[in-house]
């Protein structure tokens, strides 16, 4: 069947879509809606579509466009849930369960007939993180479901006026009601309106004088102080206090209107050092151990546990992009895992993202950022180097969510890469205008092929779970929600350390890599794929800046064209 994607972004859901329909062998084009109704107009007469599908919409469509077309939108609320704050809504009011409607466009926002539905369970969890997660794996059902009901053509949908559908409009939810009392707001209240908000917009709130958007909430179990102070930093995030305990902040963001220079997302302790009222403050910096004592609530961007003969690090970066400082300290545990005594190693195991890549954020607030791209893709391909060196035991990338560029490349360089279905993956850079590093030239082409290789990269486009299977991208699919991945990791990881031939792969593993030296050095890898690179990050005419500034800032030309995927 001839679709077409109308979005307003090409982002996670979109591209799982995407791919998705494009593995059951429909004919899939994009246009994103923020080009304009124009753009959407001369689309759909280009590729004269049988069925329209929006997954992602914050504007209307044409009129004459849902008139004349079958036109599905999903909505991520239940059956007669209306508004364009759902998710927003249902975290604010603690719902246990929410769901996903796709219906067919109409003059009235999310009033048309419902084609399909599904529910699923919220866990305490970012909005994005969820969105991602539940959100992505019911919509997906949904759509797949919507679009074998057209194509038989028999099916009616169901219309809103139906009584048993009950209607509930609810309004955008505005910065008054996310605001955080913080002299009156517990612990678990300031959390969920930071989760609520987590990726966009932000809670708006006041630091030293300037407005600022909080993203991200975790708890802490031991540090106290006066409700709104600001105890500690760790890692790039800080510790404020709330009247019953504190939580954890990792990133934010300065208003717009506030005159700052880097207005986008970025580690918390670094946008606190940049504000001139804040220059005197000393916050202590609060190291959480690597190894977690049972029972500790407390967040850190890195853990380390072992059970038995396997030992798992663990790493959640927000948005997935991993800045110098990132990849240094992973790659610290990193080696701390290896002085353990385990037969296999997982990487990764958290639901969400496994990891996009350089941190393209912080490359750009940096005083340098052509310094600064180069000294995040050197400490990125310090860390998978160690990976591919790694002779002595087997290691395995466990990938809960998307990865895209240098982190898909960072989970190649295990031995197996376990991926949960419905992830999406972009093994390319193209589309920041980046050549790529990490040892893809050797990794990609060995897992794939020299053919499908070239054809990933010059592509660019999207990966299902399941296309990624059949190509050998990745070695297994973990039939299970966001939510479950952790605990059936550990399952699966038990079972290989404890299959009887790990000694005979291990020793098979060493005896390759020794092969592969003599033959072509990796550090040989390395140079030439790092010419490339240097040339592009310190030349100021070179595309990639001019994409990473706009993908950063959210502007029109964050990328080669509409299907855009960022990091490196």
């Amino acid at each position: 069947m001839e679709i077409l994607l109308v979005a307003s972004a090409f982002n996670s859901l979109s591209q799982r879509v995407y791919a998705e329909l494009s593995d059951q062998g429909h004919r899939v084009d994009v246009v994103l809606a923020s080009h304009g109704a124009d753009a959407v107009r001369a689309a759909v007469h280009a590729s004269r579509p049988e069925l329209i599908i929006a997954p992602m919409l914050k504007t209307a469509l044409p009129e004459d466009v849902w008139r004349e077309h079958t036109c599905l939108v999903v909505h991520p609320g239940p059956p007669g849930d209306r508004g364009p704050s759902s998710l927003d809504w249902a975290i604010a009011e603690d719902a246990s369960h929410w769901g996903v409607t796709v219906l067919q466009a109409q003059a009235a926002m999310d009033a048309g007939d419902v084609w399909a539905a599904r529910t699923f369970p919220v866990p305490p969890v970012g909005k994005s993180d969820l969105y991602r997660g539940e959100v992505s794996d019911a919509a997906c059902a949904a759509v797949l479901l919507a679009v074998r009901r057209f194509a038989e053509g028999s099916f009616k949908p169901q219309a809103q006026s139906d009584p048993t559908i009950r209607v509930l409009w609810r309004d955008f939810m505005r910065q008054e009601q996310r605001r955080i009392d913080w002299d009156d707001d517990s612990t678990a209240t300031v959390l969920r309106k930071l989760r609520g908000a987590d990726s966009q917009p932000g809670v708006l709130d006041e630091l030293f004088g300037q407005e600022m958007f909080l993203h991200g909430g975790h708890p802490e179990d031991r540090l106290r102080g006066r409700p709104g102070e600001l105890l500690a930093t760790r890692a790039g995030a800080i510790c404020r206090a709330t009247v019953d305990g504190a939580v954890w902040i990792p990133e934010l963001r300065p208003r717009k209107s506030s005159g700052n220079p880097a207005p986008f997302r970025r580690p918390a302790a670094s946008v606190l050092e940049s504000l001139p009222r804040a220059a005197a403050l000393r916050l202590p910096e609060v190291a959480a151990p690597l190894e977690l004592a049972p029972g500790r609530r407390t967040w850190t961007d890195i853990r380390y546990r072992q059970q038995g003969d396997v030992g798992f690090l663990a790493f959640s970066f927000p948005g997935g992009a991993m800045s110098t400082s990132h990849c240094r300290r992973l790659l610290a545990a990193y080696r701390y895992a290896l002085t353990r005594p385990t037969r296999v190693l997982v990487l990764g195991g958290c639901r969400d993202f496994f990891s996009n890549g350089i941190h393209l954020n912080v490359i750009e607030a940096a005083a340098d950022p052509a310094g600064e791209s180069w000294a995040n893709i050197n400490a990125m391909d310090d860390l998978v180097e160690a990976v591919l060196r790694t002779t002595d035991r087997l290691v395995v990338a466990a990938l809960g969510g998307n990865a895209a560029a240098g982190g898909m490349m960072l989970a190649l360089a295990a031995d197996e890469v376990w991926c949960r279905s419905g992830a999406v993956l972009n093994p390319h850079y193209r589309r920041m205008g980046l050549y790529g590093s990490e040892f893809w030239t050797y990794t990609l082409p060995r897992r794939v092929g020299a053919e499908t290789a070239q054809r990933l990269v010059g592509r660019a486009l999207p990966v299902s779970s399941a296309g990624a299977l059949e190509i050998g991208l990745v070695d297994r699919l973990v039939h299970v929600s966001a939510q479950e991945f952790s605990s059936e990791v550990e399952h699966l990881a038990a079972a290989l350390a404890g299959e009887p031939d790990v000694a005979r792969r291990v020793a098979a593993k060493a005896a390759v890599r020794r092969a592969s030296e003599e033959r072509n050095p990796l550090g040989e890898y390395r140079r030439d794929e790092l010419s490339r690179m240097r040339a592009i990050f310190f030349d100021p005419h070179a595309p990639y800046h001019a994409l990473r500034s706009a993908f950063v800032r959210k502007q029109p030309g964050g990328s080669a064209d509409p299907l855009a995927v960022g990091g490196a």
